[in-house]
């Protein structure tokens, strides 16, 4: 099953986290299939702290890929402040509005 999860690196006391599509049987910092964007903790004011590339969080979404509890609290808490809608519903949650309304029509 493919999973979208954070990847730790950086160095020691200065985490730095990717966020990968990858297979749920592969180590945590270990092989991925794409990176879709990083969460930076401990980035200063004017660093981004948090960067995902909408578009493929919404095409893994829709082929199935579960997110972890962390990317999915992330998305949504950083969708919130910028005034977006949250990816992580992406393009399942799209269509099934979608299809309700037009059943509903």
């Amino acid at each position: 099953m493919v999973v979208i999860r954070l990847a730790r690196g950086g160095a020691k006391k200065r985490p730095f986290f990717n966020i990968v599509a990858t297979d749920s049987r592969n180590p945590r910092d270990g092989r991925f299939i794409e990176r879709v964007g990083f969460y930076n903790p401990v980035a200063a004011d004017g660093e981004v702290k948090f960067r995902v590339a909408t578009d493929r969080l919404g095409y893994w979404s829709g082929v199935g890929a579960q997110m972890s509890p962390t990317v999915a609290r992330l998305v949504k808490q950083f969708a919130a402040q910028n005034g977006i809608p949250a990816a992580g519903a992406g393009v399942g949650g799209a269509s099934a509005a979608a299809t309700g309304e037009a059943a509903g029509a």
